[in-house]
């Protein structure tokens, strides 16, 4: 891990925590650490551009906004398809992630989406709606059975 200055570490801090829901959020993220917004955001992509910050994204607790259903689903797309399956699988609302991974010799799904809806039914059919529009019917659907605790890591935090 690369070295962070105290202000880095300090702007990483203010953008662990919740995201503020205001007209002008980076300039009351600023002010909590002490600098200017412009100061801030140059610090943000300075990190950014310098790969101390690989991403950042928000974490929707998709239980508080109503959806009572998940699925984690495991598509086997052809390797030159990825990119046109990809395409097709974030542009749905329903999406919240959408990645590829590493097959194995007795798993051949390589690449994932997790589908919210309001019930299990809702979601069977979202997927069955992506699998149309893709092109792409071979997959497991893996429902979410429990949620565990779900909490971001937090850095440099006294």
């Amino acid at each position: 891990m690369q070295n962070l200055t105290e202000k880095e570490k300090a702007v990483v801090r203010a953008l662990q925590g919740d995201f503020p829901l205001v007209a002008d959020p980076y300039a009351q993220l600023a002010e909590s650490v002490g600098l200017t917004k412009e100061d801030f955001l140059a610090t943000v992509k300075s990190m950014q551009d310098e790969k101390k910050i690989r991403k950042m994204g928000a974490v929707l607790a998709h239980r508080n906004v109503g959806f009572k259903a998940n699925v984690l689903v495991a598509w086997a797309v052809p390797q030159e398809r990825l990119e046109e399956v990809a395409r097709v699988m974030v542009d749905s609302p329903s999406v919240s992630h959408c990645y590829d991974r590493n097959t194995a010799p007795d798993w051949p799904y390589n690449f994932y989406t997790m589908v919210h809806g309001h019930s299990r039914e809702e979601c069977e059919q979202i997927v069955q709606q992506l699998a149309d529009a893709a092109g792409v019917q071979d997959r497991q659907m893996l429902f979410t059975k429990k949620e565990w605790k779900k909490q971001s890591m937090r850095y440099f935090q006294e």
